[in-house]
C-alpha cells in the first residue's frame, strides 16, 4: 500500500509542476491603444491625444546632468541629418548586428568630429503590445547609445526616447516591411 502512495506521488508531482509551468502568468498585458506625439518637425495639433494615453519613454544619458533646472531638449527641437544612419535590428532583439557595427563606427566618427546634441529613437515593428515594445524600443536606443559611448562620444550629449510601434517607415504586413521599422533613428541638434 505504501508503495503504491508513493509511485502515485511521484506521479502526481510532475503532472502538477507541468500544469502550473503551462498555465503561469501572462508575459504582457493587455493594452489600450497608445499615441505617441506627432512626428518631428510637424507642427502639433491643437486636439491633443487623451491624456490616459501613454507617452514615448525618453530617457536622459546617464551621464547628463541631472539637476531641477537641466531638463532634457525636447524631441522637437532635433533634426534629422544625412550624416547619420539608421542601425536596424532582428525580431524581438536589441542587440547590435555587425554589419551596424560598422553603421554606428561611421556615426560615432562623424558625432566625435562635431559637437551637435544627438536623440536617438528607438523603434519596433508592429507586432506586440505597445507597453512591450516601447520597451524594446528603449533597450535598443540604449543599446545604440552605449556603442556610441563605448566609441568615444560623449554620453552627455545623447539622449534616448522609445517610440515602439507608433512611427513606422513602413505599412505593408511583412517581414521585409517589419525589417524597416525595427531601427534606432538618429537626430541632432546644434549646441
Amino acid at each position: 500500500m505504501a508503495q503504491r502512495r508513493g509511485s502515485a506521488l511521484l506521479l502526481a508531482v510532475p503532472v502538477i509542476a507541468l500544469s502550473l509551468f503551462l498555465v503561469g502568468c501572462p508575459k504582457r498585458p493587455a493594452t489600450t491603444a497608445a499615441s505617441a506625439p506627432p512626428p518631428t518637425g510637424a507642427p502639433t495639433p491643437s486636439a491633443a491625444a487623451p491624456s490616459t494615453a501613454p507617452s514615448p519613454s525618453m530617457t536622459p544619458s546617464p551621464a547628463a546632468p541631472s539637476t531641477a533646472t537641466t531638463t532634457p531638449p525636447r524631441p522637437s527641437e532635433f533634426t534629422a541629418t544625412a550624416n547619420l544612419k539608421d542601425v536596424f535590428f532582428d525580431f524581438d532583439k536589441y542587440d547590435i548586428r555587425p554589419n551596424d557595427a560598422k553603421m554606428l563606427d561611421t556615426n560615432a566618427a562623424w558625432l566625435k568630429s562635431n559637437n551637435d546634441l544627438v536623440l536617438i529613437e528607438g523603434h519596433c515593428d508592429e507586432r506586440g503590445t505597445n507597453e512591450y515594445n516601447l520597451a524594446l524600443g528603449e533597450r535598443r536606443a540604449k543599446a545604440t547609445m552605449n556603442y556610441l559611448v563605448a566609441q568615444g562620444v560623449q554620453a552627455s550629449r545623447i539622449t534616448i526616447i522609445s517610440y515602439g510601434k507608433e512611427r513606422p517607415t513602413c505599412t505593408e504586413h511583412s517581414e521585409a516591411c517589419w525589417a524597416q521599422n525595427r531601427r534606432a533613428h538618429f537626430l541632432v541638434k546644434a549646441r
